[in-house]
């Protein structure tokens, strides 16, 4: 190590001067006493680095005094607006918290209830949420979690039988946030009625407690007249209807149509 670094040892020389005492005669009512002078370079005194100053820190008549550093201003993160897509994980704190959504999470509630649902702490991915809150200022809990008016495509002319009722609804759902694939209904619908819209189960449970299951996705009435889509028919047996709300349904519960693969 070489012998410039701060904690070189002192030559004798200077060790011999700094320990020189000298003898100082004080009279007191005439009795002399010797008292010991000890000098500046006594072994307890702090050494001044000549280094340079360690930032933060200035020099002044070889003190160190704490510089006063002016705390930078943080600037606040923007708001991010537009629409979010629920991921697997998510939490609508999470979100609102990375997002830096104003009013944090009870306002992205609140402005996505309708998709959301009436439990805040249920959201599911695929979800689409606004950040900037949404334009349906809330509603009642417990309300079904997607929906509004049907919009199917005036554009174009769907046939009368399975598949144009499923690409109907599926534009309606499109229109209404609700997710499903073409695949996804129909292999629920082979399952349930065998792709007659007037199917009615007579002997499950459902039927003994005095709602049987009708349609081509066999819905209850409770269940259906809670996801009906508003604009579709107000009938369990109209073809669309019944794929529309029982996939509004099966997202709620679900995320997708796509993921039953069984009894719903």
């Amino acid at each position: 190590m070489s012998g410039r670094g701060r904690h070189r040892r002192q030559s004798n020389r200077r060790l011999a001067r700094g320990m020189s005492r000298a003898s100082l005669a004080i009279t007191a009512g005439g009795a002399g006493i010797a008292l010991p002078l000890v000098g500046a370079g006594s072994a307890h005194a702090a050494s001044v680095d000549t280094h340079a100053p360690k930032a933060g820190v200035t020099q002044n008549s070889g003190s160190a005094t704490q510089a006063k550093a002016k705390p930078e201003a943080k600037s606040k993160p923007k708001a991010e607006s537009g629409p979010y897509t629920v991921a697997s994980g998510d939490t609508l704190a999470a979100i609102a918290r990375e997002k830096s959504v104003e009013g944090g999470w009870q306002k992205l509630y609140e402005g996505n209830r309708d998709v959301v649902g009436g439990d805040p702490d249920l959201i599911l991915p695929g979800q689409k949420l606004e950040l900037s809150g949404g334009e349906s200022g809330g509603g009642e809990s417990g309300a079904k979690p997607q929906g509004g008016a049907a919009t199917a495509d005036k554009t174009k002319s769907y046939g009368n039988n399975l598949d144009g009722w499923i690409r109907e609804a599926l534009d309606v759902m499109k229109s209404n946030n609700i997710p499903g694939t073409y695949d996804g209904i129909k292999r629920n619908i082979m399952r349930e009625s065998g792709g007659n819209p007037n199917a009615v189960n007579n002997w499950d449970i459902n039927a003994q407690n005095g709602t049987p299951s009708k349609g081509l996705l066999q819905t209850i009435k409770p269940t259906f007249d809670a996801y009906h889509v508003a604009g579709t028919a107000n009938s369990m047996t109209d073809p669309v209807a019944n794929i529309v709300a029982a996939c509004n349904y099966a997202a709620d519960r679900y995320g997708s149509i796509d993921n039953v693969n069984g009894p719903y």
